[in-house]
């Protein structure tokens, strides 16, 4: 059974979401928070598989409960799944960089949405098609790039990071390059290690942020 919190600061959203999930023979809602810092402590309490966060609500916002998740060791292995809106893409980044191990729209589909939450569930990222596109289209948020760190980075693993950016799964990158899966994972995780990245979604953020991903 996928325990999941739900974190939005509209109760008529909260409800929404906990008739959708509870719908579902293999999840249950096992609390709703209206702020970041509640949906932490809820975090930390109930001990969740998946936390729905939204990004902006009044007080402490999303970005600071999945910074506090992403710190507190009585909520490992709590996983955060970030929901958002059309107008929120440097958000996003700042997400996943806090933490976060995926984003999806508010208004997707609701099957979409509940194949999210058991992808995260499972230990895995995700990552929007539809925004990564838009966030490349509009040119990722610049920082200071560690040139060092990227110069590590292999041809291959230049590429196969590229691709995970712009949404890609392992699968397909798997097939888009015509390698097997073990090799996919190894590129995958060699570059988390070169560039210090916690996970996938973060290895994307760096991605957007140091301009690896062109528009």
């Amino acid at each position: 059974m996928i325990r999941v919190l739900i974190a939005d600061d509209q109760a008529l959203v909260r409800g929404g979401f906990r008739v959708l999930v509870d719908s579902e023979p293999d999840m249950t809602v096992v609390g709703e928070a209206a702020d970041g810092g509640t949906a932490a402590a809820l975090a930390a309490q109930l001990k969740p598989d998946v936390v729905l966060m939204d990004i902006q609500m009044p007080g402490v916002d999303g970005l600071e409960g999945i910074r506090r998740i992403a710190a507190d060791p009585a909520s490992s292995g709590v996983r955060v799944l970030v929901l958002t809106t059309f107008d929120e893409d440097d958000y996003v980044v700042a997400g996943l960089t806090a933490g976060a191990s995926g984003f999806l729209l508010k208004n997707t589909d609701p099957a979409q949405l509940l194949h999210g939450i058991r992808v995260v569930a499972g230990g895995e990222e995700l990552l929007s098609p539809g925004l990564t596109k838009r966030l490349l289209s509009r040119g990722a948020p610049r920082s200071a790039v560690d040139h060092d760190a990227f110069a590590q980075l292999t041809a291959r693993e230049r590429e196969v990071v590229a691709l995970a950016a712009q949404g890609l799964s392992n699968e397909e990158i798997t097939r888009e390059l015509v390698i097997s899966p073990a090799t996919t994972k190894t590129h995958i995780s060699r570059a988390l290690a070169k560039l210090g990245a916690r996970d996938r979604a973060q290895l994307v953020a760096l991605a957007y942020q140091h301009g690896l991903v062109k528009p």
